[in-house]
């Protein structure tokens, strides 16, 4: 096994796949972080979406596993991300795909799980992916690391980077997202490959300190959420770690008087068929339209987040009238 990491998630992403002698597309799924299929494009490989499933929220294993076994020799990978942070490990799919082609790569994206230090030694994936970065359940400021089998061939990428072709290509993204155009890709320094980095065990210390504070702060807001909101709208506890997550009929309205009130939630994740490339998948824009991410972590307190519960609660009385 090896492990390594890099300033950002997305940096090891690139160089795996910059690694590659197999150029053949991969199958991602519709709800992924537009960076990573953004990689994809800075790697020059090709990319398929696949709808989720109702049940999990997560990649449609049978409708991904169906293209792999009618179309064999056509993929060289698939990207598994788990949503919104939920744990769950699809082992017994992944072990099918490798009966199918032992040469595609999987990547289990585990970016918005709960951080583990140790990799699963019987796990089918070849590669587990972990983020430390914004956003992130432990939130450093930088950072990603993965596990890799030992035949996975890795050497790091050594990149130009400017940062204002990072917050160009973020505006970009995050427009045609919002707009439902298509994205067109232009390649320029957009990706950190080189910042400093502590050392491996300073590190992993990091992780484990900040993990503690992470945890209790979600469990308390998570806990006032939860007595406040009503179960019927609350998704299953597997998915709220990350973000607390509800759906809902009237989501734009409540997210503007979210705002209007000087406070703030999330929507993610947009499905990205019909805008990273061409198709639909209407399951993830189903999810998309419905699901509001209320912020857990230390960018909120627990004031703010009783009263973004009673704004929730409020806008849930007049979509009923």
């Amino acid at each position: 096994m090896q492990v390594v990491f890099a300033p950002r998630a997305s940096a090891i992403l690139y160089s795996l796949l910059e690694g590659l002698l197999d150029r053949r597309p991969w199958l991602l799924p519709a709800n992924i972080c537009p960076i990573v299929p953004i990689t994809f494009l800075k790697a020059g490989i090709g990319f398929e979406f696949v709808d989720i499933s109702l049940e999990t929220l997560h990649l449609d294993l049978r409708r991904a596993e169906m293209l792999v076994n009618s179309q064999q020799g056509r993929y060289g990978g698939i990207l598994f991300a788990h949503t919104y942070g939920d744990p769950s490990t699809p082992s017994d799919f992944f072990k099918a795909i490798k009966n199918v082609d032992r040469r595609m790569r999987i990547i289990d994206d585990r970016c918005l799980c709960i951080p583990d230090l140790s990799r699963d030694p019987v796990s089918p994936a070849d590669i587990t992916l972990y983020s430390t970065g914004y956003g992130k359940i432990v939130d450093l400021g930088f950072g990603g690391y993965a596990f890799l089998n030992e035949e996975v061939r890795y050497e790091a990428s050594h990149l130009t980077f400017k940062k204002s072709d990072y917050r160009i290509l973020e505006r970009n993204y995050k427009e045609a997202v919002r707009r439902r155009d298509r994205f067109i890709y232009v390649n320029n320094d957009w990706l950190e490959t080189d910042t400093g980095l502590p050392l491996w065990s300073d590190y992993c210390r990091s992780i484990e300190d900040g993990l503690k504070v992470s945890l209790a702060q979600r469990c308390a807001l998570n806990e006032a959420y939860r007595a406040s909101l009503p179960p019927e709208i609350q998704l299953p506890s597997a998915y709220q770690t990350w973000r607390f997550n509800v759906r809902l009929k009237e989501k734009q309205r409540t997210l503007k008087a979210i705002f209007d009130a000087g406070l703030f939630a999330s929507s993610h994740y947009a499905s990205l068929a019909g805008i990273m490339n061409e198709g639909q998948c209407p399951v993830a824009e189903e999810l998309e339209r419905q699901v509001l991410n209320l912020f857990n972590d230390h960018h909120f307190s627990l004031e703010q987040a009783k009263r973004t519960s009673t704004i929730i609660l409020e806008n849930l009385v007049t979509s009923e009238r």
